[in-house]
């Protein structure tokens, strides 16, 4: 079993960064491609960005592209996700996820993580 806990969420104003943290435990996390998907009101959860587990391979939806960065640290079990030049359209619940050790596929969609965190809340003042 893996216990996948996000933080880092809050209010903040256009154009602000934030930089959310996702803390694994339960079994190895170096072998476990990691995501960041959000949902926000109304709308269908989408993703973010994602990191393979093997080679440091980083993916990113076209609206995050350049603004957000995906970053992993094996030693201490943590995914973070620093989110730049925020925009009101960002708003949303972030959830971080985890695949099942050692996947090799598709990483942009969520059939891919098997494990999912609770979601921290991000919301972006205009």
């Amino acid at each position: 079993q893996v216990q996948l806990a996000e933080s880092g969420g809050g209010l903040v104003q256009a154009g602000d960064s934030l930089t959310l943290s996702c803390a694994a435990t339960g079994r190895i996390f170096s072998s476990s491609s990691m995501g960041w998907f959000r949902q926000a009101p109304g709308k269908e959860r989408e993703f973010v960005a994602a990191i393979r587990w093997s080679g440091g391979m980083t993916l990113y939806a076209d609206s995050v592209k350049g603004r957000f960065t995906i970053s992993r640290d094996n030693a201490k079990n943590t995914v973070a996700l620093q989110m730049n030049s925020l925009k009101p359209e960002d708003t949303a619940v972030y959830y971080c996820a985890a695949a099942a050790a050692t996947w090799a596929g598709v990483l942009t969609s969520e059939v891919a993580y098997t494990y999912w965190g609770q979601g921290t809340q991000v919301t972006v003042s205009s």
